[in-house]
């Protein structure tokens, strides 16, 4: 018997569906018409053990046991799933064969390779363990795939990343929330004092955008706009481009901060003669943005419709296990393979069927066109998430269909001509001062007109211009302006900053290195750590912007630098992808880890808690009603869920 373990009961079925028949659904699995199994797991079924199943005494939080570092990790089975683990366990003993199928990424892959694990088997059997990698539900692609099956010793290094992810993050959740929760105890606060590799520094981005909007000071500064007219009399106005002798009168990003100086020059250019001094028109074309990663479409979604990266993520997992509407939604990745191009006149088709939009709409769609999008070399374990080619009658909810229609959009662009427009830049000398002004003509919106794009030209047409042409200047005015803070964060910029993050990382080879890469947590993780932030009451909503809570603060001025900024969780994440390419060793990333979680604790056993002496926690709320036993168990949640 041939067993496929799928990662959830959806992929189950699915499978099952492209496998022989007739079938027989039992409880846990399905047998098929050739005798082979399709069981799940329902999601982790497994779980790190937590501190008090390696030594009872560490039921209680001291901070004489820390750091607890496991000698033998331990995993445990989660209770409400414990019943399908067994099932699952009984039927690899009888299977001949095995067949992992995951989600394709570094947490479905683990996430069998663990319950495999967990039984007692041959290595020959182990080291015959087949992958399956499906990323579109749709019979079709399922079959396809089926017929695509790999070695899954090949996965192996990707498994053990995200092994060393989920040790590493256990070892900083558990020890360092169990430090500062203790540290907060000593001042009277109450709650749990999560700590994580992930969600700390996510926190403090927050508190050190709301410290700099707090601590801002509006200046004011003056810009100088000139019209010139041309023999014709033909206007337009141009900006004034201070010169190096100003300097000392601008701010780092070159605003004038003295009005005397705007005003000196308003009085030096009206009525003086000018001339171009520097000119210069150019078709440009910009050519369609890439399919949506997860993040991506995230973001794109939070500034068309205020929602949540929850909301997206929950969205897309319906879209894609229900209505089978979409390919694997937790992706990483904006390329499509090569051998997707051919599928793309059914999608194409499909979402026209569908309802998304109307042929008319879809009139420069051409299937034909082959864009940038379609690399083999750039797709990794996964590839952009893209609609399927299935015709559905199937009512979507509103948000189903607002994020639906972002991806079919996205996909649709590829297969659209490029934006041309013509760009042209103005330099106008007057007295001596330089003026410059740009302009944008639309020829063609290509791509654009699907995404609402309206034709236009800039408020301001320029006359036509011959370098060395002279002008005269008629009339000139200041603007007086005044320097604006930062924006608080909303779900849209905060999503953009944790996959941006050498933006904020201090240290300089690092930046260059994570300018292009990798990024704050994962594209399955980002949703629910700002989720978890939200629920741990460190992070509070104000209409559209996100604001850190007391509390928040609090914890972030207690930690030491290190576990506020991102640049500890960078280096991880290039750790873990190093791992992940055989580049790097499981042990050379854990000793040295280990290593600096005993200073951190001794850092947390030291810190000023006294932050936190006005601040009531929310375990006050969970302990009316006068059970202990409610405290107890909401401790005992924070820690486990501290690990992100």
């Amino acid at each position: 018997m041939k067993l496929y373990i799928a990662e959830k009961p959806s992929l189950g079925r699915a499978i099952a569906a492209a496998l022989p028949k007739p079938q027989q659904k039992k409880e846990g699995y399905i047998e098929v018409g050739n005798g082979d199994c399709v069981t799940w797991c329902i999601g982790h079924l497994l779980e790190q053990a937590e501190p008090d199943d390696y030594d009872p005494a560490f039921k209680k939080w001291q901070l004489a046991h820390l750091p607890i570092v496991p000698k033998q990790w331990q995993l445990k089975a989660k209770s409400k799933t414990r019943k399908q683990l067994t099932l699952v366990k009984k039927l690899i003993k009888q299977a001949h064969t095995l067949v992992h199928a995951g989600d394709p990424d570094r947490e479905g892959q683990l996430l069998v390779d663990e319950v495999i694990n967990q039984v007692s088997l041959s290595q020959h059997k182990k080291q015959a363990v087949e992958r399956l990698l499906i990323s579109d539900l749709n019979l079709p692609a399922v079959k396809k795939a089926l017929n695509q099956l790999q070695p899954n010793t090949r996965f192996v290094p990707l498994s053990v990343s995200a092994l060393a992810r989920s040790r590493a993050d256990w070892l900083f959740g558990m020890n360092l929330t169990r430090a500062y929760t203790l540290a907060g105890q000593k001042s009277g606060y109450r709650g749990v004092l999560s700590v994580g590799r992930v969600q700390t520094p996510v926190l403090g981005l927050v508190v050190a955008r709301d410290k700099e909007i707090a601590e801002f000071v509006s200046k004011p500064f003056y810009e100088v706009h000139a019209q010139v007219t041309t023999a014709q009399g033909e206007s337009f106005w141009l900006k004034w481009q201070p010169s190096e002798a100003c300097r000392a009168y601008q701010d780092e990003q070159g605003r004038v901060l003295l009005r005397k100086l705007a005003e000196n020059v308003v009085g030096r250019i009206i009525g003086q003669p000018a001339s171009v001094t520097d000119l210069s028109k150019e078709q440009k074309q910009e050519q369609a943005p890439l399919p949506y990663n997860l993040s991506a479409l995230q973001i794109d979604a939070a500034k068309r419709f205020s929602l949540s990266a929850k909301a997206v993520l929950d969205c897309c997992q319906s879209l894609y296990e229900k209505h089978k509407l979409i390919t694997y939604p937790r992706s990483d990745n904006r390329y499509l393979p090569k051998e997707h191009f051919a599928d793309a006149s059914n999608i194409i088709n499909a979402v026209l069927n569908n309802g998304v939009f109307t042929a008319q709409q879809l009139t420069a769609v051409d299937s034909n066109k082959k864009s940038r999008c379609f690399n083999d070399s750039k797709v990794a374990a996964h590839h952009a998430i893209v609609p399927t080619a299935k015709h559905t009658a199937a009512q979507l909810n509103d948000n189903e269909r607002k994020v639906y229609e972002l991806i079919c959009r996205q996909y649709l662009i590829q297969f659209m001509p490029a934006y041309r427009y013509y760009q042209s830049d103005v330099e106008v000398t007057i007295a001596g001062g330089k003026f410059t002004t740009k302009a944008r003509e639309d020829i063609d919106l290509g791509f654009k007109e699907l995404m609402g794009k309206k034709a236009k030209q800039d408020e301001q047409c320029l006359p036509p211009l011959t370098l060395g042409q002279l002008l005269q200047c008629d009339d000139a005015r200041i603007d007086d302006k005044q320097t604006t803070p930062p924006a608080h964060f909303s779900d849209a910029t905060l999503l953009s900053a944790m996959t941006s993050i050498g933006r904020y990382v201090k240290d300089t080879q690092l930046r260059k290195v994570l300018r292009d890469t990798d990024g704050l947590g994962t594209e399955a993780t980002r949703a629910s750590i700002i989720e978890l932030l939200f629920s741990r009451g460190f992070l509070t909503r104000k209409g559209k912007s996100i604001c850190a809570s007391e509390a928040g603060s609090a914890l972030i001025s207690a930690l030491p630098e290190q576990l506020a900024t991102p640049d500890m969780t960078a280096h991880w994440e290039m750790a873990l992808a190093k791992i992940a390419e055989q580049e790097l060793k499981y042990q050379d990333f854990m000793q040295p880890l280990t290593t600096q979680l005993s200073d951190l604790v001794n850092q947390a056993k030291n810190c000023d808690a006294g932050v936190f002496s006005n601040i009531k926690g929310p375990a006050k709320r969970a302990v009316r009603g006068g059970k202990r036993k409610r405290a107890r168990s909401y401790k005992a949640k924070g820690a486990s869920k501290a690990q992100a």
